[in-house]
């Protein structure tokens, strides 16, 4: 194939990491000397005169640092010239309108990571269908979990290779995620259906042609009741400590503990929105989604003390179910993995695809009597069924009468008909 056939892809991918303590600990100590490192940089450059700052100064600055202060010799060289790369960038992200100001890291509120700029400091082999074996600097070789086939050895080139990695800490221990460049064959045409998928509670995804995806609990009940337990205790705890006073041991692993459980169903969670997403981008080449406004969608109902708010609980309820769902997230791997099977995703404008009848087109009040139960109000109509279908019939409506939101100078424009026809037979 030739090359005006290929394409150039970069993305990542994250491996657990199985250390002993003392390598975890060898680990620890380096993130928090590239935390400190961040936070010294970022008073310095307070400090500085805004004339006189510049990478060179930074720099000049950082290496003198790790000359005189002994506990920054566990960070490798590399990893230093990472955190103050990183810190500038911040700067130009804030200064471009992408980002806020870079802010100083606490040491309990800051997610502990360390970077290794270089892929070829990881010689990365291999030794079992289930193991890998990878270099980390001032730690040694150490075990992760292979669950990919990465570039590596004989199947590494200059087009397909690793090039760098970034260690990452959660509740459930430390992950190295790979950073993988590499060439592939651009996807012909996907031609596939048409599909419109409505993003729901009660259906997480519902599918225009009715092949609506399902998903049950992520914990299963013993799990549940082992994260009631410790919630309950973690309150217990809590009441009787005194105000000002530091977290106790005991209250700190329970809340350890109640985390774990939380990361564990958020891991099934993304794993049942990688498989789906998966299969929807191969099996359609059109998928049509709503622009949602999700941070709109889940603010609070509390109101003020002069105007307090109604029916805030259920509020409540609702915008804990809609984060838990993870909407944005699922929109956010069906692009990328449609544009990588040759599809098309496309959004359209949100209000009105949940009141809206999908057979007559028609918005009659009253006819949405619950969250899964949508029946038309319209006289001589009277269509019934799923909401969360009729919702996802609408959007592919929407689509193929040209209400899709196309992106022009920096922003959405919404091509708009006069008026919204009844959808075709389907």
């Amino acid at each position: 194939m030739s090359r005006e056939a290929m394409e150039r892809r970069q993305f990542g991918h994250r491996a657990r990491l199985v250390l002993t303590r003392e390598e975890s600990a060898r680990i620890d100590a380096q993130a928090h000397a590239a935390r400190a490192m961040w936070n010294q940089l970022h008073d310095l450059w307070s400090m500085t005169p805004k004339c006189q700052r510049s990478l060179t100064r930074m720099d000049e600055v950082l290496r003198q640092a790790r000359r005189d202060i002994d506990w920054y010799a566990v960070l490798p060289a590399q990893a230093a010239q990472a955190v103050l790369k990183t810190y500038v960038q911040a700067w130009r992200n804030c200064w471009e309108g992408r980002a806020d100001e870079p802010s100083f890291k606490a040491r309990f509120r800051t997610p502990m990571a360390v970077d290794i700029p270089q892929g070829r400091d990881l010689n990365i082999v291999r030794v079992h269908r289930r193991w890998g074996m990878v270099q980390l600097p001032k730690v040694g070789r150490v075990r992760f979990r292979w669950t990919k086939d990465l570039p590596v050895g004989k199947r590494a080139d200059a087009e397909n290779r690793i090039t760098g990695a970034r260690l990452v800490k959660d509740v459930l221990g430390w992950h190295i995620a790979f950073r993988i460049q590499a060439t592939e064959a651009v996807p012909a045409p996907h031609t596939g259906p048409e599909v419109g998928i409505d993003a729901g509670i009660t259906v997480p995804l519902a599918l225009s042609d009715g092949n609506h995806q399902h998903h049950g609990q992520w914990l299963t009940e013993k799990e549940q009741a082992k994260l009631l337990r410790l919630e309950q205790r973690a309150a217990r705890r809590k009441a009787h400590r005194k105000p000002g006073e530091h977290t106790s041991c005991r209250l700190a692993n329970t809340y350890d503990q109640a985390a774990r459980l939380r990361a564990r169903a958020k891991r099934r969670h993304q794993d049942w929105q990688h498989q789906t997403t998966t299969a929807i981008a191969e099996q359609y080449g059109t998928v049509v989604v709503e622009q949602l406004q999700i941070a709109n969608m889940v603010t609070s109902a509390r109101g003020t003390i002069e105007q307090p708010g109604t029916n805030v609980a259920q509020k409540s309820g609702l915008n804990r179910a809609i984060h838990a769902e993870a909407w944005g997230r699922t929109v956010t791997m069906l692009t990328y993995k449609c544009a990588r099977y040759g599809g098309i995703l496309a959004k359209v404008p949100a209000p009105g695809t949940s009141q809206r009848c999908s057979a007559c087109g028609f918005t009659t009040p009253g006819s949405r009597e619950s969250q899964a139960l949508f029946v038309c109000r319209n006289t001589g109509c009277g269509w019934s069924g799923n909401a969360d279908h009729n919702a996802a019939r609408n959007i592919l409506h929407l689509y193929r009468t040209g209400h899709a939101l196309v992106p022009a100078a920096g922003r959405a424009v919404v091509r708009r008909a006069h008026r919204v026809k009844p959808p075709t037979a389907r």
